[in-house]
């Protein structure tokens, strides 16, 4: 077993930075360095200031700040890390592809591709090279043939480690993961990269595979969850039209041992980085093999979730007397879950989108997400240009000011605060009828009513 002193991780978003940070506060005796070609990024992660880290996740800034400088670096120096390392984790962007063959499930493989013909060219001594990012099943074939034809004849060893973290409780999770999945040939590079987790996981709980059943077992774990939370969506319209409470049924169903409760909370939709991405991933898989019907299959898990978010919108709208039309609207959160920052598919790009487009006009608060990130979300929609949705677009760093003279909320993200917030006061800021949209059930129905808010929930 190979004995690990350097790891160096290529890329220091999402799933580097804070797998990496708890890596290293688990291995105090292995120098850990995160390098990125962005320079920006890497210096937000080296700031004095831990509430600049470009990532928000509940407790990383305490484990940045624990081990950063001692045995945590980032570093825009790509090729010392490598050199230096005996360990590379990949842990570039896989998003999907938005041009030729595979359009729009396929995914995007550039980066992964440059990575490893970088490593090729700048490695000079034995390297185990771990896949981090989500990929296609046998892309490790891919990585492993371009090492091996373009780089200095030495031995690379491929590893498949897929994360298994959730955005806003991924320091959690790495802690005190369900599991931790190595899959691989080598059986010593397997184990030289179990032993680093064995220093804070329990052993039963690290699965050796092999590559490729590592690789499908992310796409795959990633669809069924993404599957629970459109099947219960779709059992929230229902719930609107029959008079059932969706809260009610997936409270019943959650209870059953076989089905369990979690990803049973019917919302305006998912978001975020990975769900759509695999299972379009998968899809595209499926039809490559001519697998029709398992593709179609797949597919449908997300035209369910794209179905919801409009039905969301159309819904503000009908109820509205069918025109937002010089109406405000006022939306609580960006982000596509609580306690991240991260926006990728949030349903509040799409549902905005949706609403400028019937010439609403529409207020924003997030705690978390930047007033420039709310803006490039919806111009990389390319649905008009940037300066119709910046007049459009009002940005706010205050709830209060959002919601002052709207004609209704719509609640987006499921943060703690909106909670909390004095809601008889925003009803008197707004214009009556005052409306409520609470895309994910966090707000009391009686309580709304009884303030004067007309009231409408997801499923009820």
């Amino acid at each position: 077993m190979k004995q690990i002193k350097n790891i160096c991780c290529i890329g220091a978003g999402y799933v580097g930075g804070p797998t990496m940070a708890v890596i290293a506060k688990n291995n105090p005796h292995i120098t850990v360095t995160i390098v990125d070609i962005n320079a920006d990024r890497i210096a937000a992660w080296n700031d004095k200031d831990l509430t600049k880290l470009p990532i928000y996740e509940p407790g990383l800034a305490d484990i940045v700040k624990e081990t950063r400088n001692k045995n945590l670096f980032f570093s825009t120096d790509i090729n010392k890390a490598i050199d230096q390392s005996e360990m590379i984790f990949m842990s570039v962007n896989t998003p999907t592809k938005t041009y030729g063959k595979g359009k729009g499930m396929a995914a995007d493989l550039k980066y992964i591709e440059l990575c490893a013909r970088t490593i090729a060219d700048v490695a000079t001594t034995d390297k185990i090279v771990v896949e981090k990012s989500t990929l296609p099943v046998r892309t490790a074939e891919a990585i492993k043939s371009i090492l091996h034809n373009t780089g200095n004849h030495i031995n690379f060893h491929i590893l498949s480690n897929p994360e298994f973290l959730a955005e806003g409780t991924a320091i959690k999770d790495l802690l005190n993961p369900d599991r931790v999945l190595i899959g691989g040939e080598s059986e010593e590079a397997i184990e030289s990269l179990a032993k680093i987790y064995e220093s804070w996981v329990p052993k039963n709980q690290i699965i050796r595979t092999n590559l490729w059943s590592s690789e499908l077992s992310k796409l795959t774990a990633n669809a069924f969850l993404a599957q629970r939370i459109s099947s219960i969506n779709a059992i929230s319209e229902l719930c609107e039209l029959t008079g059932a409470n969706v809260n009610e049924v997936s409270k019943a169903i959650g209870m059953d041992s076989r089905i369990g409760s979690k990803f049973l909370k019917a919302s305006v939709g998912f978001g975020g980085s990975c769900f759509q991405k695999d299972i379009l991933n998968l899809v595209y898989i499926a039809r490559s093999y001519h697998l029709n019907e398992v593709a179609d299959y797949w597919e449908q898990v997300i035209i369910m979730n794209d179905h919801q978010k409009r039905r969301f919108s159309d819904r503000l709208i009908k109820t509205l007397y069918n025109t937002v039309s010089g109406k405000k609207i006022a939306l609580l959160g960006w982000a596509f879950k609580k306690d991240t920052n991260d926006t990728r598919e949030s349903a509040a790009i799409y549902v905005t989108d949706h609403l400028l487009s019937e010439q609403a006009t529409v207020s924003v608060y997030d705690p978390k997400v930047s007033s420039e990130k709310m803006q490039s979300d919806l111009n990389y929609l390319n649905t008009r240009t940037e300066d119709e949705n910046f007049n459009l677009v009002q940005t706010v760093s205050n709830p209060y000011d959002a919601v002052k003279n709207a004609h209704a909320v719509a609640i987006m993200t499921e943060w703690d605060e909106f909670i909390t917030y004095d809601w008889e006061i925003i009803y008197k800021s707004m214009k009556k009828p005052a409306f409520i949209f609470d895309g994910r059930n966090i707000l009391e129905k009686s309580k709304m009513e009884a303030i004067g808010f007309e009231y409408h929930a997801i499923g009820q």
